[in-house]
């Protein structure tokens, strides 16, 4: 969950000050001379990457005030850090008017530097979650609020969008905790339903003595209790979806009951007079398989051909794994801003052994895992110390718990003394820095040796190279395709 901060600055000088505080952190760097370069950056593909932007207000060309607003015309939520080496309270006015969401006057300090992009990023972590949280209050939710991009849920993503256009029965089904009410919420709020209520009805979670005042509600003086009239849930509902999780847990009666609500479009609540018309859109949920249930008599068959018009598998995690990283991503931004921490990401060692877990409670299990990883961190990246739970998994990967034994851009604050291991691998071979002639060779071609030498010193262990190396593996393998370098690893 490492943000890019794009430099945007005249003067090299400054964009190099500016850049080596910003890797210190940890954090990656583009950088753009002018505000011309810096929105054709923002606007390329590259530029999704960028999470921040620290832009110079006085630039030849397209001055920085103009850029700031030209780049909030596209992209609104991007956090802009203004800075100038002259500072007046009009400015600082107009910036802010502006959307900008910090200022200072250079040169500023490296701690100030870094505090201001902490907070900046931290607040649109915050807004985003926010915004999230309204659109599920509001039912507008869609199918772009579902994280990952694998194969599996894009086939989910197809079919919940076909299914959104009409007003066709769903039936999700699917292990628990794999995410099928925001599978059932992305489809309400693609729909024409969208912002029209959405009720939510855990049906194996409520005494089976309440479920049909519940569902459809009871008049006053119906039964002991009923002091008062009670709306039902379907209802609730009424222009709306309904969404019945577990349904599968209904009694025989209540069955009965629901099968005549989706037939005839009408609840006959408890004591009333007479029955009450709804206009509800019903999306239901099972963990187990109705079809076998229907087999062994302990579901209805004409209620589950009622409510299996359009089924949708939603696979489990480990069918999925790489939609692991973006799920931990997402976590890690919304507890960073509920916990009020400043976790960063997680090293890529331990991402590599969280992908390869099972996963048996599914989405909901990671979420709670990660959750409690960035209450316990001292870090900026979560470590294997993070996950007590998962201790005997990152022995087995070769992981112990502890300091890490490398430094790379995520532990810019410590020193690393070289270890034997380091001496005996200068010893036996080196990168040249030299040509034949005498004259130093280009960075590409030094770092195209290094990464070769790495590859062989340990042996295509890609993990390894990209710790030894200080990197990424994302960017790793972006290297080797960039100096089209072929992997060899040991039989």
């Amino acid at each position: 969950m490492v943000n890019t901060v794009l430099i945007v600055d005249d003067d090299p000088t400054q964009r190099r000050l500016m850049r080596g505080v910003c890797e210190k952190a940890g954090y990656p760097v583009l950088q753009a001379d002018s505000g011309e370069s810096a929105l054709d950056l923002v606007r390329s593909q590259q530029g999704q990457d960028v999470g921040l932007i620290m832009l110079d207000l006085r630039m030849p060309g397209l001055g920085g005030m103009e850029t700031l607003k030209r780049v909030k015309s596209f992209r609104e939520d991007m956090p802009v850090i203004v800075l100038t080496a002259q500072g007046g309270i009009d400015t600082v006015v107009e910036a802010m008017q502006s959307g900008a969401t910090d200022f200072f006057v250079k040169p500023a300090s490296p701690e100030r530097i870094v505090v201001s992009i902490n907070n900046a990023l931290s607040l649109t972590t915050l807004k985003g979650e926010v915004s999230r949280l309204k659109r599920k209050q509001e039912g507008s939710m869609d199918f772009d609020d579902l994280i990952g991009d694998s194969a599996a849920l894009r086939h989910v993503v197809k079919l919940g969008q076909r299914a959104a256009a009409s007003n066709i029965p769903i039936l999700i089904s699917g292990e628990s905790g794999t995410g099928k009410e925001m599978v059932a919420r992305a489809i309400q709020g693609s729909s024409d339903r969208a912002g029209r209520p959405f009720i939510t009805v855990n049906c194996g979670a409520i005494p089976e003595n309440l479920v049909e005042s519940i569902l459809f509600g009871h008049e006053k003086g119906s039964f002991t209790g009923a002091s008062a009239k009670h709306v039902g849930k379907f209802q609730e509902a009424d222009s709306g979806t309904i969404f019945l999780d577990e349904v599968g847990e209904l009694s025989q009666e209540m069955q009965v009951k629901l099968l005549r609500v989706l037939q005839e479009g009408e609840v006959d609540p408890i004591g009333a007079k007479r029955p009450a018309r709804v206009d509800v859109r019903v999306i239901s949920a099972t963990n187990r398989n109705l079809a076998d249930d229907v087999k062994k008599g302990g579901f209805r068959e004409d209620l589950f051909y009622r409510l299996n018009v359009f089924p949708i598998h939603v696979p489990p995690l480990r069918d999925r794994p790489e939609d692991i990283p973006g799920l931990i991503d997402h976590f890690i931004g919304r507890y960073n801003a509920e916990e009020r921490r400043a976790v960063r990401g997680v090293r890529h060692e331990v991402l590599e052994v969280l992908a390869m877990q099972s996963w048996p409670g599914n989405v909901r299990q990671l979420e709670n895992a990660i959750f409690r990883a960035v209450v316990l961190a001292d870090n900026a990246y979560l470590s294997a110390d993070d996950f007590p739970l998962l201790a005997d998994e990152f022995r087995s990967a070769g992981i112990e718990a502890g300091p890490p034994l490398v430094s790379g851009p995520e532990d810019a604050d410590v020193d690393f003394a070289a270890t034997e291991d380091d001496a005996e691998i200068a010893a036996r071979d080196t990168v040249a820095v030299f040509d034949r002639e005498g004259h130093l060779r280009s960075l590409q071609d030094i770092e195209k040796d290094l990464i070769r030498l790495a590859i062989d010193t340990y042996e295509g262990k890609m993990s390894e190279v990209a710790r030894r190396l200080g990197m990424g593996r994302s960017t790793l393998y972006r290297k080797l395709r960039e100096h089209d370098i072929e992997i060899k690893r040991a039989s």
